[in-house]
């Protein structure tokens, strides 16, 4: 099973900017523990790399591509900035913009540009029957 681990979800620079998106997404995936307590047996729990040039729309895809995070259809496309306050967004949205504008992001996390991959909080969690 493929999930996101609530725990590592504040590895992303965008905790930075909108921490009510990370706060969203934490109540919405069970904790990691809880999962592996439902599956039963034994269990693994690896972290997945996600590359660089990610196509899927999910907000690590962009570790790597922050303007995307200012184009509205692209928030739109993912369900967790639907529970987070618009004022919030629109806050850290500017404040983004900003960044990018100054340099001030490239400056603090520009080495994701040319990183290959992000593991950030993607996981696979793989059970056996015990």
């Amino acid at each position: 099973m493929q999930t996101f681990d609530g725990d590592a979800l504040d590895l992303l620079w965008l905790a930075d900017y909108v921490p009510e998106l990370i706060t969203a997404e934490r109540q919405r995936f069970p904790a990691i523990r809880h999962i592996r307590e439902v599956l039963g047996g034994t269990s693994t729990v690896t972290p997945v790399p996600v590359p660089a040039d990610c196509v899927d729309g999910f907000t690590e895809a962009f570790f790597a591509r922050p303007e995307r995070f200012l184009d509205p259809a692209v928030r739109q496309s993912q369900s967790a900035w639907g529970f987070v306050e618009e004022a919030a967004i629109e806050r850290g949205v500017a404040r983004l913009r900003a960044d990018l504008d100054s340099g001030a992001w490239d400056r603090r996390y520009g080495a994701l540009r040319t990183q290959p991959e992000f593991t950030g909080s993607l996981r696979l969690i793989t059970a056996q029957p015990g």
